[in-house]
C-alpha cells in the first residue's frame, strides 16, 4: 500500500506497522540515511523503532490489518529516530524477503511487485553492533531473482589502532565467505584542506567547508595516503561573511546595499551606525570641494593612484583586497560618490548628502565624468546638466533611498566584473545574466549577491590553496553555471574535478576525515562487496548511550590528542530465488 501510494509523491507521513514498527518511504531525490554504507539511488523504505507513547484501542484492532498514518496515532512533536532491536530487524528482513521470492506460492500472491530497498535501523545490542540491516532485490525483466543482504556494524570512537582491521585478512575473510578466489579493492580518502589554514576555530560555526573526496584502486594497506594517479574532487561549502576574509569589505559594503534593497521593498530602512570617522556629509561636501577646484572646462578625471587611494581609503581594504581590486582605475563621479555615501546612517543625512550634489549640478559648479551606458537616475541628471537644464527632483518617500541603491548597485556591478574577467574569462559567458538591467532593481540586487558568494568561493581557492588561472577557471565556470539556474544558497557544496598533486601538500601529513576501503569480486548482479571505514563523524544518527560498547568513548592511554574514529563495516550476502 505505501508502494502504491507513493507512485505519485512520496507520502509526507510514515505507517505504522504492528505498533511497534515506523514505516518510511524515502524518495529517490531526498538525502538517503544510508548513502554512507549503499550507493543506491532509488527510493527505499526506512524502518525504525514507533515513537508513540501508548497503543491506542483503534490502532489496536487494525495492527494485523492494512498500516495506519503513524501520524494518527503518535503525539505530535514526535520526531525522534528510535532503532529495532537487532532480533526484530531481522525478523522484518526476513519477512520482507519472503514476500519477494516468488517460490513462496503459498502466500497466495498472484500480483507479485518489486518493492523498493528496504532499511532497518538497529540499536547495536549484538556483539558486532549492529546499526542497519538491509535488503535489496536483485531483477531481471522485471522480476526478483534474489537479494542482496547487508550487515552494518559499528563500533567507536577509539584512538586504538590496534582495534583497526588488517586489510589480508579482511580479503581472506571475504574470499571465504563469498566462495571467490580472486577480489579487487578501492580505496577512497576525505581530508579536510580549510582545517590547515588560520581560520580552523571558526569552521563549526560559519559552516565553511573545503575538503577533498579521493578514489583509488589497488590499496594496499590500511590508512594508507593516496596515490597521486588517484582522481580527486575538491568539494568547497562556504558561507559569506567571515570577518577574516580578504573580501569581508566588500562583504559590508553588500550588506548595505542589501539593507537599502530592503528598504525600498518595505518601506523602512535599517541604517548603519553612525562612524566615529567623518560623516558622510561631510566626506560629500569635502568631495564636491575638491572636484569645484579641480573644475578647468571640463571634468579631469583624478589620475590612476589618487583613484585607487579614494578606494583604498573609503573600503579600509588589507594588502589582499587592494591586489584583487587595485587594478580598476576607473571609478566615475557616481561610485566615488558611493564610497562617500556608504556610510550614511539616516534618511534625513541621505537627503543632505543628494542635496548637496544637486544643487552642485544646478549651478554647474561641477561637470562630473560617468561611465558610459550608466542608467542610474543620478547619472540622468549628470547628462542632463552638461546641457545646463535639469529635470526638478522631489527628495522624498522611496527616492533618494532608490538614488543611492542604484549608484551602489552599478558600482559593485563593475567590482565584480573586473576582478572576475582579469581572473577568468569564463564570466563573459555569463556576463549578461548577472550583470542584466532588463530585471527589476530587487533581481539585480539578488544576482549581486550570488557573485560576491563566488567571489568569496574564488578568493577561498586563491588565498588558501594557491590555486592559478588554470583552475580558476573552471571553479568559476562552475560556480556561474550554477548561479545562472539556481537561487542563492550558501550551503551548497559546489565540487571540481582536480589533480591530487595540486593539493597534496595540504594533506600528505594529516589524517584523513574518512578513509575507507571497498573489497569486490564477482561481476553484475553477482558482484559483491565488504567495506571497512573509519571516520571522525559518527556514521549514524541513532547510536544510543545504553548499548553496551555501541559508540563508547575509548582513547590510547587515556590520551585525547589521537584523533578518535568511529569504525565501521558493511557486508553483503546474496540471497538467490531461481
Amino acid at each position: 500500500r505505501i508502494r502504491e501510494e507513493g507512485k505519485d509523491s512520496i507520502p509526507e507521513h510514515p505507517y505504522l506497522y504492528e505498533a511497534d514498527v515506523e514505516i518510511s518511504l524515502v524518495g529517490g531525490s531526498c538525502q538517503s540515511p544510508v548513502e554512507k554504507f549503499w550507493n543506491g539511488s532509488s527510493a527505499m523504505y526506512i524502518l525504525q523503532k514507533a515513537t508513540h507513547k501508548e497503543e491506542s484501542d483503534s490502532m489496536e484492532e487494525s495492527r494485523t490489518d492494512d498500516a495506519v498514518y503513524a501520524s494518527e496515532v503518535l503525539p505530535k512533536g514526535s520526531s525522534g529516530v528510535l532503532a529495532l532491536s537487532v532480533g526484530r530487524a531481522k525478523q522484518l528482513i526476513s519477512l520482507y524477503t519472503m514476500v519477494q521470492n516468488p517460490n513462496m506460492t503459498y502466500l497466495g500472491m498472484s500480483d507479485l511487485v518489486v518493492l523498493p530497498p528496504l532499511w532497518a535501523r538497529c540499536d547495536g545490542s549484538d556483539p558486532q553492533h549492529t546499526c542497519w540491516i538491509g535488503a535489496e532485490p536483485l531483477k531481471a525483466a522485471n522480476k526478483v531473482t534474489g537479494l542482496n543482504i547487508y550487515t552494518v556494524s559499528c563500533d567507536g570512537p577509539t584512538a586504538d589502532k590496534t582495534r583497526f582491521a588488517n586489510l589480508e585478512e579482511l580479503k581472506m575473510e571475504h574470499k571465504i565467505r563469498h566462495h571467490s578466489s580472486l577480489v579487487t579493492t578501492k580505496g577512497f580518502a576525505q581530508y579536510e584542506l580549510i582545517a590547515t589554514t588560520a581560520i580552523e576555530d571558526t569552521i563549526a560555526e560559519s559552516g565553511n567547508k573545503i575538503c577533498v573526496d579521493i578514489t583509488w584502486n589497488g590499496v594496499e594497506k590500511i590508512l594508507e595516503t593516496p596515490p597521486l594517479i588517484s582522481v580527486a574532487t575538491l568539494n568547497i561549502a562556504l558561507e559569506s561573511g567571515d570577518p577574516r576574509s580578504p573580501v569581508f569589505p566588500l562583504y559590508r559594503e553588500l550588506q548595505f546595499l542589501l539593507a537599502l534593497a530592503e528598504g525600498l521593498k518595505m518601506g523602512v530602512t535599517e541604517w548603519p551606525e553612525p562612524s566615529e570617522s567623518e560623516s558622510a556629509l561631510k566626506l560629500v561636501q569635502e568631495f564636491l570641494t575638491d572636484l569645484k577646484k579641480k573644475l578647468d572646462g571640463d571634468y579631469i578625471f583624478e589620475n590612476k593612484n589618487e583613484t585607487e587611494k579614494i578606494k583604498c581609503d573609503t573600503a579600509a581594504v588589507d594588502s589582499c583586497i587592494k591586489s584583487i581590486f587595485g587594478e580598476r582605475g576607473d571609478l566615475d563621479f557616481t561610485e566615488q560618490l558611493w564610497c562617500k555615501m556608504k556610510s550614511v546612517s539616516s534618511y534625513q543625512e541621505l537627503i543632505d548628502c543628494f542635496t548637496l550634489v544637486i544643487k552642485s549640478l544646478e549651478c554647474g559648479e561641477i561637470q562630473p565624468w560617468i561611465h558610459q551606458g550608466s542608467s542610474s537616475f543620478l547619472s540622468q541628471l549628470i547628462q542632463q546638466s552638461y546641457h545646463g537644464r535639469m529635470e526638478d527632483v522631489s527628495l522624498s518617500d522611496i527616492t533618494p533611498v532608490q538614488m543611492l541603491l542604484e549608484i551602489g548597485l552599478e558600482k559593485m556591478k563593475k567590482d565584480y566584473v573586473s576582478f572576475f574577467i582579469d581572473k577568468s574569462r569564463s564570466f563573459l559567458l555569463f556576463q549578461d545574466y548577472f550583470i542584466s538591467t532588463s530585471v527589476d532593481l530587487q533581481e539585480q540586487v539578488h544576482r549581486v549577491q550570488k557573485l560576491h558568494h563566488v567571489l568569496e568561493i574564488v578568493v577561498s581557492c586563491t588565498g588558501l590553496l594557491q590555486f592559478r588561472h588554470e583552475n580558476l577557471f573552471p571553479l568559476t565556470q562552475t560556480c556561474m553555471k550554477y548561479y545562472k539556474e539556481n537561487p542563492l544558497n550558501e550551503k551548497h557544496v559546489f565540487q571540481l574535478p582536480i589533480k591530487p598533486a595540486l593539493v597534496k601538500k595540504f594533506y600528505q601529513n594529516d589524517n584523513p576525515e574518512v578513509w575507507k576501503v571497498e573489497i569486490s569480486s564477482g561481476h553484475g548482479q553477482k558482484e559483491v562487496k565488504t567495506t571497512w571505514q573509519v571516520s571522525t563523524n559518527a556514521p549514524v544518527e541513532h547510536g544510543t548511550s545504553d548499548s553496551s560498547g555501541f559508540f563508547s568513548d575509548s582513547t590510547v592511554n587515556g590520551s585525547s590528542e589521537e584523533r578518535l574514529y568511529f569504525i565501521t563495516i558493511t557486508q553483503c550476502s546474496q540471497v538467490q530465488f531461481t
